[in-house]
């Protein structure tokens, strides 16, 4: 594998992270997709037909929802951006509508997709149904039996979910399954639901995902008057908490992500990759990831199948680099903790995924006079049997 010369402004890289690195045969295929999404993200036709689906078919925008009893357990005014109330149950709906609209025009016959909790996949399917595209879902054997209702969900959309035994089961292999099917079928387009992989997808995924921060920025200061002190977003591959961030990175709002500790960063059951992983190429791009003492990717391990994951996003290590996110692990103890408590006192019930975040803002703002929005980035109704 090898990574061209983008541009000498290096298109594709967030400081030293980033790039294509990837078999020649994917290259072109790679470059002609980023061609293609600079051209029509600009386009009126394309943005017009985008921003009306996010309208009548996902149900945007998502509201801003004022958490009263939690704010007042907490000592802090805490909002939720409810991204759980979209078409699908969670925020993976924006970037498979937008990536859908792109492969419409590019003249794609076959949709392929990764998934790991089964958020993606249904958003995946359920807008390869909506254009009348067959689609591929490439889903660990582990996810598989741990997330069934959405294998059941992908399945009724039309579907076709292939259970990856490889490795542990999970996202990270069913991501090398997507990526291989990918190389030996390049007429596929690949809907990669993370801001993980080779350039252009983290961009991708980020514009696409930007439409979260960007509302929320509008509906803060339209309910305080004022921007928030915190945004607050759960860490797995980063989609979810890079349009949370996106459109505050260059304001005085602190950003925090919270990403899977698993049984705690002192042991070998855990997805820390901002805390403990290492400088690497993996899955066609340099950025951080889980390795042992040989510097090879190791598996990771979280309750959350949607944070168990070794990698991370490019955007997000030189986000960590750089100092302008605070990264933090929660533990699975933690996470099962705020799943309860939110779903107590607000009678809403997030993802597993999302109540990361929701234990890192326990954590952190206790009896601090702060304003605090969270990024609940999906519905938990896939979670209760995890408990």
């Amino acid at each position: 594998m090898r990574n061209p010369v983008l541009t000498e402004e290096k298109v594709g890289f967030f400081g030293r992270y980033g790039g294509m690195y990837v078999p020649p045969v994917l290259e072109d295929k790679l470059l002609n997709l980023y061609e293609q999404f600079v051209n029509y993200k600009d386009d009126p036709a394309f943005v017009s037909e985008y921003l009306s689906l996010l309208k009548t078919y996902v149900g945007r925008p998502s509201p801003l929802y004022k958490a009263n009893r939690l704010s007042a357990e907490l000592g802090a005014t805490v909002y939720l951006k409810r991204e759980d109330l979209n078409h699908t149950g969670s925020h993976k709906i924006n970037n498979a509508v937008g990536q859908i609209l792109l492969a419409k025009r590019m003249g794609a016959t076959e949709i392929i997709a990764e998934t790991g909790a089964g958020q993606h996949g249904v958003a995946t399917a359920t807008v390869a149904a909506l254009m009348g595209m067959n689609c591929k879902v490439f889903m660990g054997k582990t996810d598989t039996e741990r997330q069934k209702m959405n294998v059941k969900r992908m399945e009724l959309l039309g579907a076709e979910v292939i259970s990856v035994e490889n490795g542990q089961g999970t996202l990270k292999d069913a991501v090398d399954a997507a990526l291989g099917y990918y190389i030996e079928h390049p007429n596929s387009f690949y809907l990669l639901g993370s801001a993980v992989g080779p350039h252009p997808y983290p961009s991708i995924v980020r514009y696409f995902q930007s439409v979260i921060s960007k509302e929320m920025k509008k509906q803060i200061i339209e309910a305080e008057g004022r921007l928030p002190d915190a945004v607050v977003a759960c860490v797995g591959g980063g989609s979810n908490a890079i349009g949370a961030f996106a459109h505050f990175i260059d304001e005085e709002v602190d950003l925090l992500g919270a990403e899977a500790a698993g049984e705690g960063i002192e042991t070998d059951r855990t997805a820390a990759t901002l805390t403990l992983g290492k400088d690497m190429i993996f899955q066609g791009a340099d950025s951080l990831c889980l390795a042992d003492a040989q510097g090879n990717p190791i598996d990771s391990y979280s309750i959350a199948a949607g944070l168990d994951y070794p990698g991370i996003g490019p955007e997000h290590a030189y986000l960590k680099r750089i100092n302008r996110v605070k990264y933090m692990p929660i533990t699975d103890v933690e996470a099962l903790n705020a799943y309860r408590i939110l779903s107590k006192y607000e009678g809403i019930i997030p993802a597993i995924e999302s109540a990361h975040a929701v234990a890192l803002v326990l954590k952190e703002f206790k009896n601090k006079d702060k304003l605090v929005v969270i990024n609940l980035s999906g519905r938990g109704d896939k979670d209760v049997d995890r408990l």
